[in-house]
């Protein structure tokens, strides 16, 4: 039997703009059928930097073009936008690209909302960076006019942040179970899932924040019991001193050489810090679970155990 992997893939792997998403998500695809292809149940969360931002700036000028007829859009409306238009692509490349191979499977979008806590000290603290990179000038104006918080990304530039709450529950858990268990290919958790917490009654009310597409990963693939959590990133391999002389490559991590490198700071925070923390929270939520962290095109390879880097208890 094949494994039941979840695949966390990077916003900024799906373009910034329609006509690059359209050309990213048939490498993608091409990438994750080949996993498909060895009879291993796939489960796809994504990012949305780029592109929820691109979203709520758009809504933004057209509120202010005509504020009569347009109102504010919440954040969270924008990643269920996001959601539903990366859905669309990936879904039907990976359509495409399943029934080249003559594998007849279904590959299907779950509009996912996932719950955190209102009380999540990050709501204080935004450190989440969204939309597109800026010089320092457009930056400070932003700050000025909008009274957006903003940080330098890992040298690429200026970005707004907003809040990253931690996701305690999929709130579609049994939707996307039961599209697993009948054979479908699943894209959930688009953006890290659209934050709502529950309110008077049973009503869930959208959260002003950005959940990170790793931890959300995480948490479905706990929740769904899953073999292998891969989060793809723009390495082979996790290394650490990155960038210095003594730059070392890791094969494989265990939770305490693992955590003692998270406490000396060896991962950048906002790059691939969350990426080890969530696979740390994955290999230690039950026996037998393992996690990868590697590139796109290196999925397959790494888990046929040939490269990445491993993280198990």
């Amino acid at each position: 039997m094949g494994k039941r992997i979840v695949v966390a893939l990077g916003g900024n792997a799906l373009g910034k703009n329609l006509p690059e998403q359209m050309a990213a998500v048939k490498r993608t695809a091409a990438a994750i059928v080949d996993l498909i292809q060895e009879g291993d149940d796939v489960v796809i969360a994504h990012g949305n930097g780029p592109q929820v931002g691109m979203i709520q700036e758009a809504m933004t000028q057209l509120t202010r073009s005509d504020p009569d007829r347009y109102i504010p859009c919440p954040l969270s409306v924008c990643v269920a936008m996001s959601q539903g238009y990366i859905g669309y692509d990936l879904q039907n490349a990976l359509r495409e690209e399943m029934l080249d191979r003559g594998i007849d499977r279904g590959a299907a979008t779950v509009l996912t909302q996932v719950e955190v806590d209102p009380a999540d000290p990050a709501f204080d603290h935004p450190t989440k960076p969204i939309g597109a990179f800026m010089t320092r000038e457009e930056a400070d104006r932003l700050v000025r006019e909008r009274d957006y918080q903003v940080v330098e990304d890992a040298g690429r530039g200026w970005r707004r942040v907003v809040a990253s709450p931690r996701p305690k529950g999929i709130v579609e858990i049994d939707t996307i179970r039961s599209l697993v268990e009948s054979d479908h290919v699943v894209i959930a958790c688009g953006g890290g899932g659209i934050p709502v917490y529950p309110t008077q009654g049973h009503h869930l009310k959208g959260a002003a924040a950005v959940i990170d597409k790793d931890f959300a990963a995480a948490r479905l693939a706990e929740q769904l019991d899953a073999d292998v959590l891969v989060i793809l990133t723009a390495v082979e391999k996790v290394a650490v001193h990155f960038g210095k002389p003594d730059q070392q490559w890791l094969d494989e991590l265990t939770p305490e050489v693992a955590q003692r490198y998270i406490d000396e700071g060896e991962f950048a925070p906002g790059s691939m810090l969350p990426k080890v923390q969530a696979a740390l929270q994955f290999a230690q939520s039950a026996p037998g679970r393992t996690a990868l962290i590697t590139e796109l095109q290196k999925a397959r390879d790494g888990i046929a155990g040939r490269t990445g880097t491993r993280v198990h208890a």
